[in-house]
């Protein structure tokens, strides 16, 4: 049996601890989003069953859709096992399925934990599924970081990379952080949605992204430490097919570069 491309993969999107998470990323702090493409009804029903007892039925948010798709052999079952509490440690992740190709990635405690969950799904699948480690350990740092940006976006006048004034605000609160953790090296990356063309999309998330260095910058910071990037529309962290959706994958990242 063969199996259509998934035009949407399911995906289950997790987010930093409430509290803990900021307003640039998604989901919500605290929350789960479940989104995606299912076969039918009653995959669609045990996923959702099986993320709330999971993650609690209050954290999940359910944007799965249904589509004349199919899926691999038991399908279903596999899900469930992909979604198990290991998934707990992973904060600011996602994981992407699509047919039998699962892609997990996002932030974890440590070394040990980062293999040995790819190592325990792998098991709990058969041999035709594929699991990609895309988890990296979370640098020392990061939580002050998601701290200061909690619940607050960083925002740019539309359809440009000009800051707002609420952006700056945002910005200068993050300066005293970083201006403690100088010694370490940071990457600015900056998203779109997916409307318009990509290599727009790709310059406006670049210029954003050198926006926030040449600010941060000209509040003290060294320039030395401040990467930029511009990922365009390619990291999607919801789907772009609502306004709620766009708004979250328009966004500025902010990472601490393990050494």
């Amino acid at each position: 049996m063969s199996w259509k491309p998934w035009p949407l993969p399911l995906v289950i999107a997790l987010s930093a601890a409430a509290g803990t998470s900021y307003a640039a990323d998604a989901p919500a702090p605290g929350k789960v989003v479940v989104s995606g493409t299912v076969p039918d009804e009653s995959t669609r029903q045990a996923v959702l069953t099986r993320a709330r007892e999971v993650f609690g039925a209050d954290r999940v948010v359910d944007q799965i859709g249904v589509g004349p798709l199919v899926a691999p052999p038991n399908w279903t079952g596999y899900l469930q096992k992909i979604i198990s509490p290991d998934l707990k440690q992973v904060s600011r992740g996602q994981i992407s399925v699509s047919g039998n190709v699962v892609d997990i990635k996002g932030e974890i405690g440590n070394e040990v934990q980062r293999q040995q969950l790819v190592s325990d799904m792998s098991t709990r699948l058969n041999a035709t599924y594929t699991v990609n480690n895309g988890l990296r350990v979370a640098a020392a740092g990061q939580d002050q970081i998601d701290l200061a940006l909690a619940s607050r976006t960083i925002e740019f006048e539309a359809g440009n990379s000009s800051l707002t004034v609420s952006g700056r605000q945002t910005l200068d609160l993050l300066v005293p952080v970083l201006q403690r953790l100088s010694g370490r090296s940071f990457e600015v990356t900056g998203h779109t949605d997916g409307l318009g063309s990509r290599p727009q999309n790709i310059a406006l998330s670049a210029a954003r992204a050198d926006a926030v260095k040449t600010y941060l910058v000209g509040k003290g910071v060294s320039a030395d430490n401040i990467a930029t990037s511009g990922a365009g529309p390619d990291r999607p962290v919801a789907g772009n097919d609502t306004p709620d959706g766009r708004a979250r994958n328009r966004r500025i990242e902010f990472r601490v570069v393990q050494r």
